[in-house]
């Protein structure tokens, strides 16, 4: 359904400082610079992308927005958590840990990165 999803930053170095350690912390890769000085992140056949907005403005958050991003276990998540947090980003709501939903068990830990940006690492648990 979805072919990529990207973030604004008025910061693109204390971004790529971020990103570069939330990717690496679960077998990604560095970001990628392209000619247009937009960060991309290719991983498990997903693209995500950071970018000064096109349009000259400051970047801003969306409220109630949350990107989220697939976790393989919860051991994962604690580790792409623990890597926002000494990158620079801020821990949010609960601490990680699981959630009982109807219907489905999760492990959630929620970051905002350094622009204000909220994600989530997701382990859906049998």
């Amino acid at each position: 359904m979805f072919s990529h999803m990207m973030v604004g930053s008025d910061d693109m170095d204390r971004s790529k400082k971020f990103y570069d350690a939330l990717f690496q912390s679960i077998g990604g890769k560095e970001g990628i610079v392209d000619p247009k000085g937009r960060l991309m992140y290719l991983h498990n056949d997903s693209i995500f992308l950071v970018t000064p907005p096109i349009n000259g403005e400051k970047a801003s958050c969306g409220n109630g927005m949350t990107i989220g991003f697939a976790m393989e276990s919860p051991a994962q998540a604690d580790a792409w958590h623990k890597a926002g947090l000494e990158a620079g980003g801020t821990a949010i709501e609960d601490p990680p840990g699981v959630r009982d939903n109807p219907g489905m068990k999760l492990y959630l830990a929620y970051l905002r990165d350094p622009d204000g940006n909220k994600l989530c690492a997701l382990h859906r648990m049998g």
